[in-house]
């Protein structure tokens, strides 16, 4: 299927869904009584009418309905099933589009990845609830087939285009979530831990790049008072997993572009910030007399008696006895043995919320669910994906090529990695974080395979960088 055949296909079923909507306005006026039945006809038409201009449309389009589905809103529910479809059509209309292209590419990051799924599945004979997993197991696929596929086709070959709509995106996503936090008092994103996943892994690391790009100065204003308003979002979470991650990314790119000056007025504006938002709005478990101000708050938590990982030790402790009575073929993707307690139950495509458990780390998850043996890919691909990023960053210290859009995607990369650490989402598929990471995992494979073919043509002494390659955005 080309781009022309799906161009050709998607007005035939305009119009196929029009006849049938009048037929049943006709025959079976009833129908459209119903808001369900409403909703899942106007939802059709949306995925269609996305699947006219997939590659400018699409992406934005899943992550909308996976962003949906994981808010504290009156309306996720209607998500929940709804991105698994939306999933699976752009996973299978990307792939037969990718493939028809002569120029398509798949290497070792792909194999990896592959063997990945191949070990969740796998890990469906030994699991306890082995209907659970195998359906875990099929979200991965279609994760994965969509990044490697339709992912990469909304970023490549119009990376400016799609910088420049990440950028107003966290933009939106920043005013919206202050409103619904300051204004309204709402946590749209259902705990904490969840706001400072999305400032913290995206909005800060994509919003800072931003700033430091912006050609015009009113440009650079706006992004920058944008950047300080998703930064005391983030502190006012206190989330400590999404704190560490921006801070690592924003140490990491001032040393890179040995900006020393804003390391240390950037490190200041966060103290002070943090030390307004604890006096105007402390976490609830805060104790302003008996802890020692901002570090007992940001870095303890109010409870220094436990330890700086004192809240995450009970749910590693708990993994590691997991982990210990089945090491080599783990528990099943997705599933736990000591879960018999909690009745998992599911739901759809969707498990319930006593199906899932917190483990308190991204990797120690997943080589609980498939043990010794099955995690071997895993960390594989993890370690592909980091040491892509480390490759992106040092050739952007190298040339200071920071107006790339390869620089914010490595900078996502490695803020979700350092946030995976202390959090089980990474290899989540129903996570709305999920589609993003990966998907920007696999296309800064082909971004450094055009990075380092244009170096080899074109002397790097010789030329600016803008000159040999083709990865420039206009801000």
């Amino acid at each position: 299927m080309t781009d022309r055949v799906l161009r050709l296909t998607v007005p035939v079923a305009i119009v196929f869904l029009s006849l049938a909507a009048a037929a049943v306005a006709v025959f079976r006026p009833g129908y459209l009584t119903n808001a369900h039945d409403l909703g899942v006809l106007i939802f059709l038409q949306v995925i269609v009418a996305a699947l006219w201009k997939y590659r400018q449309v699409y992406f934005p389009v899943m992550l909308t309905v996976f962003l949906f589905a994981g808010l504290d809103l009156a309306v996720a529910s209607a998500f929940l099933d709804a991105r698994w479809m939306v999933l699976a059509v752009g996973a299978l209309a990307g792939y037969a589009i990718y493939m028809r292209d002569r120029s398509h590419y798949f290497g070792l990051f792909h194999l990896v990845a592959l063997f990945c799924i191949v070990s969740s599945f796998a890990s469906v004979v030994v699991s306890w609830y082995p209907h659970v997993a195998l359906l875990k197991a099929i979200s991965l696929l279609l994760l994965f087939l969509y990044c490697a596929a339709g992912g990469r086709l909304a970023i490549l070959h119009r990376e400016e285009a799609f910088v420049s709509g990440l950028l107003i995106g966290c933009e939106v996503i920043t005013y919206a979530s202050a409103a619904s936090t300051y204004v309204l008092h709402i946590g749209i994103f259902g705990n904490p831990n969840s706001l400072g996943a999305v400032m913290g892994i995206v909005v800060i690391p994509v919003l800072l790049w931003g700033v430091l790009v912006a050609q015009r100065p009113q440009l650079a204003q706006r992004r920058t008072v944008a950047l300080l308003v998703a930064l005391s979002l983030l502190l006012s979470s206190f989330a400590r997993a999404g704190i560490t991650a921006a801070a690592v990314v924003f140490v990491i790119l001032c040393l890179g572009l040995r900006r020393y000056r804003l390391l240390v007025k950037g490190s200041v504006v966060a103290v002070l910030m943090a030390i307004l938002i604890l006096v105007v709005s402390p976490p609830e478990e805060y104790d302003g007399e008996n802890s020692h101000g901002v570090v007992s708050a940001f870095v303890y938590k109010g409870k220094r008696d436990m330890g700086v990982l004192g809240s995450r030790r009970t749910a590693w402790q708990h993994t590691m006895g997991v982990i210990a009575q089945n090491p080599w073929f783990g528990s099943g993707f997705g599933t736990s043995l000591t879960a018999a307690e909690e009745q998992m139950q599911l739901v759809a495509l969707a498990s319930a919320p006593e199906a899932t458990r917190e483990h308190g780390s991204s990797y120690l998850a997943i080589l609980e669910w498939v043990g010794v043996l099955g995690v071997v890919p895993f960390f594989a691909l993890v370690f592909l994906s980091a040491s892509n990023a480390v490759r992106v960053l040092t050739w952007m210290r190298r040339t200071g090529a920071i107006s790339s859009p390869a620089v914010p995607i490595a900078l996502v990369i490695a803020a979700g990695l350092v946030h995976a650490a202390f959090e089980d989402w990474l290899f989540a598929a129903g996570y709305y974080m999920s589609p993003l990471f990966w998907s920007f995992a696999f296309v800064c494979v082909d971004m450094i395979r055009e990075i380092e073919a244009h170096q080899r043509a074109v002397p790097l002494a010789a030329y600016g960088w803008a000159e040999i390659s083709p990865l420039v955005a206009k801000s």
